[in-house]
């Protein structure tokens, strides 16, 4: 019974994880931007952004370094709002 109880609670806890990420979006225009979306096709929906940064992160795996990546981070700024878009490569991860 005490497993099947915490598996019900590590489902239900990642689900609702899952859920808050799916409704991260931004809207350029009349297009809704999300991450998956690359680089080009933000772009063609937002045109350039105010700023950019890139930065080289490590990749880790435990405390092992086991490569390199190029992280960017783009900023959109209107209506009073800001939104920072972060890719990792080509993909867009993330919207702050």
């Amino acid at each position: 019974m005490y497993r099947k109880t915490h598996l019900t609670i590590a489902v239900a806890g990642t689900l609702l994880a899952l859920a808050a990420h799916a409704d991260v979006t931004f809207r350029c225009g009349s297009e809704l931007v999300k991450p998956g979306m690359t680089q080009k096709e933000v772009l063609s929906q937002c045109g350039e952004p105010d700023t950019r940064t890139v930065e080289d992160q490590d990749v880790r795996s435990g405390n092992q370094v086991t490569g390199k990546t190029q992280v960017s981070h783009w900023t959109y700024s209107s209506y009073g709002a800001t939104r920072v878009l972060v890719f990792d490569q080509d993909r867009l991860v993330g919207i702050e």
